[in-house]
């Protein structure tokens, strides 16, 4: 969030030591302080503005926005409180929102190059890259010192393909801040950029600084770990990423018990039965939902789609879960919905995501993995939609999660056996999905995939009643925007490279083959007793 300065008046104690435990990363140190400073003190804009910023950066965004609106009720003037929610609002997939507060944003204050900035990032998330661009070569052309400006500059470049400029705009803010452990990371991310041994000693310096962040550092712990991958180092490697994960565990603490009790819940209230009484929804073929597994190869599948002449790749869209949110607690909420209620979503579905649609292509692609946890939802709200289920071993899966460093949203990630358990109940849940609706997900495996592409991209097709065409073949020459960690690697040849580099570190995963467990042994098919595991 922008920089915290209060609307009026001094600092009261109890927030300037909420202040420093915030930047101290003792989040719940900070929690503890505010909220009974705003039970005395109710009206206090610059302690409601603060706890916003402290549910944003643990994810619990709708409260963040919740805060932000009662401090701008309270402070109307409050620009800054503005520009906190319109990056909140960005971040929970309402970009267009944002975009609207941002214009009462830049009539207030048109000069402050964070508002350029922020309007920038706004506009990459709806699919405006080129502007985007634009913004942000203004702002650097007026103030080119600004090593985070050139790495979202960076992050945009490097969405659009042009790799050299993105690499270029990463080592400016680099040189700008050698500490910049995100600069770092987001070269290494690229998956096509070989560290040689100066750049790993000046992360091994920079990592070294005393004053560093745990952000930095974990970054770093990422970049460090891609460095030793790539140079053999298997061991050292997973030392980095062993840390890196254990820092961000720290700020985002996830608890697999509960996606576990709530994929029960769905395999109880989700029957047939419950689907046949709740037939109807929207009609509307237009969507292609690719779920699974994070790093599982949904944007090969995407990219691979997004070739064809009658189908559109947008990105990872957040709508369908925050229409799960908005029907209430999940499962529940969804099966109560009525059948106009359910017409309703699906219709509300397709407007939310207009905003990312560039072509006049009949189908287009949203591409969130995590939506395989909505996939009863979309049958329920958007029964003639087509489900894609990206499925890659689990080893080699979960493994390339534990190395991702995800900027958010993915917190079961950063330990190897939540990462095990949250691959289980994804398989329990479609299992379930294909017992109960059978023929209604495709499922596409990894290795097949490499192994046969043409095969699989055929029967793909097939499967979304789509003729075939050659240029889904030659899917690395489509030039389109990619958000994803796999964007370079979707703009070359298919490989098989990865589908091993985890017996490299067989010697470090036991908590994950132990959570995984039956999981393992049965893949690429489920085990036919999973639906009745109970959640652990």
């Amino acid at each position: 969030m922008a920089s915290i300065a209060p609307v009026t008046g001094r600092w009261h104690p109890r927030l300037i030591e909420a202040a420093m435990a915030m930047n101290d990363n003792r989040l719940d140190v900070a929690e503890r302080l505010l909220k009974p400073h705003l039970s005395e003190d109710p009206h206090d804009v610059f302690a409601i503005r603060m706890l916003a910023e402290l549910a944003a950066r643990i994810g619990r965004w709708k409260d963040s926005e919740n805060l932000l609106l009662r401090a701008i009720e309270l402070a109307p003037s409050w620009t800054a409180a503005k520009a906190n929610l319109a990056l909140v609002l960005g971040r929970m997939g309402r970009p267009a929102e944002a975009l609207e507060l941002l214009d009462d944003i830049f009539a207030e204050e048109p000069d402050f190059v964070g508002h350029w900035n922020l309007k920038a990032a706004t506009l990459g998330r709806l699919g405006d890259f080129e502007e985007a661009i634009e913004l942000y070569e203004n702002v650097l052309a007026r103030t080119p010192d600004q090593p985070r400006v050139w790495l979202s500059y960076g992050h945009m470049l490097k969405t659009v393909g042009r790799l050299d400029d993105g690499v270029a705009a990463y080592r400016r803010a680099i040189a700008l801040k050698p500490e910049l452990g995100e600069a770092w990371w987001s070269l290494a991310n690229l998956k096509t950029v070989k560290f040689g041994e100066e750049d790993i000693a000046a992360m091994i310096a920079a990592r070294g600084a005393g004053d560093l962040s745990d952000e930095d550092r974990f970054h770093l712990d990422f970049a460090l770990g891609k460095a030793m991958h790539d140079l053999g180092r298997a061991d050292q490697a997973f030392d980095h990423y062993r840390e890196g994960n254990a820092r961000r565990l720290k700020t985002q603490p996830y608890d697999a018990r509960l996606l576990g009790q709530t994929v029960s819940r769905c395999i109880d209230k989700f029957t047939a039965l419950a689907f046949v009484e709740r037939s109807g929804g929207c009609p509307a073929p237009d969507p292609i939902f690719i779920v699974g597994m994070p790093r599982a190869g949904s944007t090969l599948i995407e990219q691979i789609l997004a070739s064809h002449s009658k189908i559109e790749g947008t990105s990872e869209l957040n709508d369908i879960p925050a229409l799960a949110r908005k029907a209430g607690t999940y499962p529940k909420g969804a099966l109560d919905l009525g059948a106009d209620e359910r017409r309703d979503y699906g219709e509300e579905y397709l407007k939310r995501t207009s905003v990312q649609r560039r072509t006049d292509r009949p189908l287009f692609i949203d591409k969130l993995p995590n939506n395989w946890l909505f996939v009863p939802l979309i049958q329920l709200i958007l029964p003639n939609a087509r489900i894609i289920d990206a499925r890659r071993h689990p080893l080699a899966c979960c493994l390339s999660n534990f190395r991702q460093h995800f900027a958010r949203g993915q917190p079961f990630t950063y330990d190897l056996g939540d990462v095990g358990h949250y691959y289980a109940d994804y398989v329990r849940l479609m299992a379930h999905v294909d017992a109960v609706l059978p023929g209604r997900v495709h499922r596409v495996i990894y290795e097949h995939m490499v192994d046969d592409t043409e095969s699989e991209v055929r029967a793909l097709l097939e499967h979304l009643e789509l003729d075939f065409e050659p240029a889904c073949l030659e899917f690395h020459k489509t030039e389109r925007a990619v958000r994803t960690a796999s964007s370079e690697q979707v703009r070359q040849p298919i490989y098989r490279d990865s589908t091993d580099e985890w017996r490299a570190y067989e010697a470090n995963l036991g908590p994950l083959v132990e959570a995984l467990g039956p999981v393992l042994d049965a893949y690429p098919q489920a085990p036919r007793d999973l639906i009745d595991t109970p959640a652990k």
